[in-house]
């Protein structure tokens, strides 16, 4: 049986935990890190303070603390949030995340979209042209 994005995004979100955006912006206030797993271009356009950019395609070589690549945000035995757009990359990380070890890790439900309708401020990196 072959599984549809939908399928492994639903399964995923039995299997981790989510917390709000306003939860976030609690953790935050203990120097929780938080990680975007979107593109580069779209972090430019607009994240959440303090946030990290680790795009979704390079997730496990940034996390494995024996990759040449890892970094030093990802810590095995500290709390983690993730988010993306809406929650759904981001669900499928927090999974590979604690996959990996990670016992302490979280989605952001609803993603950048929640954090922006809970009007929470957000930071933007334009290039100067």
């Amino acid at each position: 049986m072959s599984l549809t994005v939908r399928d492994l995004i639903a399964t995923a979100r039995t299997r981790i935990r989510e917390i709000r955006p306003s939860e976030l912006l609690d953790l935050q206030r203990f120097g929780c890190p938080v990680v975007d797993v979107r593109e580069p271009d779209e972090f430019a356009d607009g994240h959440i303070p303090g946030a990290v950019n680790i795009p979704r395609g390079l997730l496990e070589f940034v996390a494995d603390p024996a990759s040449p690549r890892h970094s030093t945000e990802l810590e095995l035995a500290r709390r983690v949030i993730v988010y993306c757009a809406s929650g759904a990359r981001a669900a499928l990380a927090t999974l590979t995340l604690k996959n990996m070890g990670y016992e302490n890790v979280a989605n952001m439900e609803g993603g950048l979209k929640a954090w922006i309708a809970a009007d929470l401020p957000t930071v933007e990196h334009h290039a100067d042209i």
